[in-house]
């Protein structure tokens, strides 16, 4: 398979700063604010995410925290998706991961879904019925670094780093520091179009 890399550590910090500036703005400042990080990579995303928002927007870190909750700060949590996916019955073995909200909870507030790249649109459709059974958010927004397209449902992010036209069958990779030792977001193309060939 050819591989070429199209976003690499500057271009990711870029995206998401502007993501954080995007977030605020369309909440009017960080008031309700809750990020909720899909793992394993949308999970570290938000973090940066979480760091971001603490060096640009006061408001961010003004709340106290709470030091029994888990995660980075007290407006960022984890939303495990696994067991509301639709390809549980087809074969596909995925590892839970841990939920963790924060300690004010979600009833009331502004949940901004983070997640690596929006492809078919059914992870995030697995996020929203996880979201049920935890809570009543105001809104819910979505926040990608890479959209690729190829929706199979009618699902749009709010902010988006990337918009990444791609191929159906072309692969497209986020890797981080924190779980892959570096930061970039490649493309892998398959034979057949290497070949010159119809996919």
């Amino acid at each position: 398979m050819g591989t070429r890399t199209v976003l690499q550590h500057p271009d990711i910090t870029r995206a998401l700063t502007r993501i954080a500036h995007e977030i605020l703005e369309a909440n009017h400042g960080a008031s309700d604010l809750v990020l909720l990080g899909i793992p394993t990579r949308g999970a570290v995303l938000a973090e940066r995410l979480d760091r971001i928002l603490s060096d640009i927007e006061p408001e961010w870190t003004s709340e106290p925290a709470d030091a029994s909750t888990p995660g980075p700060s007290h407006r960022v949590g984890t939303l495990d998706v696994t067991m509301h996916r639709d390809d549980l019955g087809h074969g596909i073995g995925r590892a839970p991961h841990r939920t963790t909200i924060p300690a004010s909870g979600i009833d009331g507030r502004v949940v901004v879904l983070v997640d690596d790249v929006l492809y078919s649109g059914r992870t995030v459709r697995a996020a929203l019925d996880a979201l049920q059974g935890i809570g009543r958010p105001r809104a819910v927004r979505l926040a990608v670094l890479v959209d690729r397209g190829h929706r199979e449902l009618p699902i749009r992010a709010d902010h988006v780093g990337k918009n990444l036209p791609t191929a159906s069958d072309e692969r497209v990779t986020l890797r981080l520091t924190e779980t892959d030792g570096t930061d970039e977001v490649v493309i892998e193309q398959s034979e057949t179009q290497r070949d010159g060939g119809i996919a």
